[in-house]
């Protein structure tokens, strides 16, 4: 199998299947004709540097054409990709590159003096004449023919609970992505895809142009950073019919961009962390449509959504995508963790790259076959998955168990606050008790706000489950991808 032949050379070479658009507003639309030349030619140049079958390509370049073309070209001749965050800093890649050993990496001039010095690389400047056809090129590399297990993408890890560990997947991973694009993406042929994540990410492995091809679709990259105001403008310039964003983007736009229709946009979608209801009722009140929230893991990908032809479960992760196995180690209403059977996910990753084939990965199986994602999560009885924090996040405080997300979105739903974080304080009595952290909206004030919020969350939730402590930030620490930090915010009982 290959991805080149298997998706690329299914369509017709004029049909478009890419719009590209630079960070000085310059738009280019490539058609799959053009993809499978221009990558063929790059995987002639990568084999000229050494790249051959099995080793790993780097790459620091951001949503440009030239990432692109370099993932298909190491998908082309059975070389390993590497997508990175431009955002890197040079303790990251140096962390990157001891683990898995790039043979080399592709990337813009201003970052690629970051690397450790033996890394050899190519800079994105030296694409120009290798795409030019009037001057001399290398021989293209074959089109490998790939086992499934072959070893085709590496996307390391969040880090949230620890250092960023890269897992490795396997060709199969590629195709499996159908599934999802189908069921849950939701694009149809012909129309035009947005998948906003930036490179290095889980999602924008499989949803910038992976999923839209699957489903006869078109992709768009755009090399620029968020703006809330342009992003809306784009989307309706480019008539855009399928959204995929991270949470935090869609908080921002409901905070701080004036929410109107869009006639073009037909589908929302979202994954990364959960979504607070409040942020899908804003979407809903402004543009008419629902969010549609997801739920996966870099190990994993996919694995629940919001599906096709359903009604949004505000606040749900949705259901298990149709043929993954998954199960509650608890109870089901009450909550436990979430596990699934690796053997009916096709995009469940090969291993860790510090671990030997079949080592770790394969031990943490429980039961031999079911994978522990560490999330927590409940089952109603219709089958709608709902998250309550991770394993080692949930609150234990006089015998309840409080998801650290219900507080959140509870908070959330006030007027005066931007972004909330909720983690245990240790307490001699209770065990511990609900801590608030609250970053609250330009200009909000209050003497006694912190009273006001945690008589706020009593009539939005539980009562118990509303904050004992109430403090007040300017930011909330962050991983990478946006993911709050939760075990940074968490004092040690003395």
């Amino acid at each position: 199998m290959n991805f080149i032949e298997e998706v690329l050379e299914r369509f017709p070479a004029s049909k478009p299947a890419l719009v590209a658009i630079s960070r000085e507003g310059e738009r280019r639309v490539w058609h799959f004709g053009e993809l499978i030349a221009m990558s063929a030619g790059i995987s002639g140049a990568l084999a000229a540097r050494g790249v051959g079958r099995g080793d790993v390509v780097m790459t620091l370049a951001g949503n440009r054409i030239e990432w692109v073309l370099t993932l298909l070209a190491c998908w082309r001749m059975g070389a390993v990709a590497l997508p990175c965050n431009t955002q890197l800093r040079p303790h990251d890649l140096e962390h990157r590159v001891a683990v898995a050993a790039p043979k080399l990496c592709v990337g813009g001039e201003e970052i690629l003096p970051l690397l450790p010095g033996h890394v050899p690389t190519l800079a994105l400047g030296e694409f120009e004449a290798i795409l030019d056809e009037d001057r001399p090129q290398e021989t293209p590399a074959s089109v490998a023919d790939l086992d499934p297990e072959d070893p085709a993408l590496i996307v390391f890890t969040s880090g949230t609970t620890g250092d960023p560990r890269g897992a490795l997947h396997a060709t199969r991973y590629l195709t499996g992505q159908r599934t999802q694009a189908e069921r849950w993406l939701g694009a149809r042929s012909g129309e035009l895809v947005w998948c906003t994540s930036a490179t290095g990410w889980s999602k924008s492995a499989r949803n910038v142009f992976v999923a839209p091809w699957l489903c006869g679709a078109t992709a768009l990259i755009c090399d620029s950073r968020f703006d809330p105001s342009e992003r809306l403008d784009l989307i309706e310039r480019e008539r855009v019919n399928v959204l995929c964003q991270a949470p935090t983007e869609y908080r921002m736009l409901a905070k701080r961009a004036e929410l109107r229709p869009l006639p073009s946009l037909r589908r929302m979608v979202s994954a990364g962390e959960a979504l607070n209801p409040e942020v899908i009722d804003a979407f809903r009140d402004g543009l008419g449509l629902d969010i549609h929230d997801g739920y996966g893991q870099t190990e994993t990908g996919q694995l629940i959504g919001n599906l096709v032809g359903e009604a949004v479960r505000p606040g749900s992760m949705g259901r298990a995508l149709p043929g993954f196995e998954l199960r509650i180690a608890g109870e089901e209403e009450a909550g436990g963790e979430l596990q699934v059977r690796a053997a009916s996910c096709p995009t469940f990753f090969s291993r860790y790259l510090d671990e030997p084939p079949g080592g770790a990965s394969a031990a943490r199986l429980v039961d031999g076959e079911w994978w522990p994602t560490g999330d927590v999560v409940r089952r109603d009885a219709e089958g709608f998955l709902w998250y309550e924090g991770r394993d080692d996040d949930l609150i234990l405080s006089s015998g309840y168990r409080i998801g650290p997300f219900e507080v959140e979105s509870a908070l959330l739903t006030h007027p005066a606050v931007a972004e909330a974080a909720a983690v245990p304080e240790p307490d001699a009595e209770r065990g511990a008790v609900v801590r608030a952290i609250v970053v609250l909206r330009d200009g909000a004030t209050g003497e006694r706000l912190a009273d006001e919020l945690r008589d706020h969350v009593k009539q939005v939730t539980a009562p118990y489950k509303a904050p004992r402590i109430v403090e007040f930030a300017d930011e909330l620490p962050k991983t990478a991808s946006g993911k709050i930090r939760r075990a940074a915010l968490r004092r040690e009982a003395v």
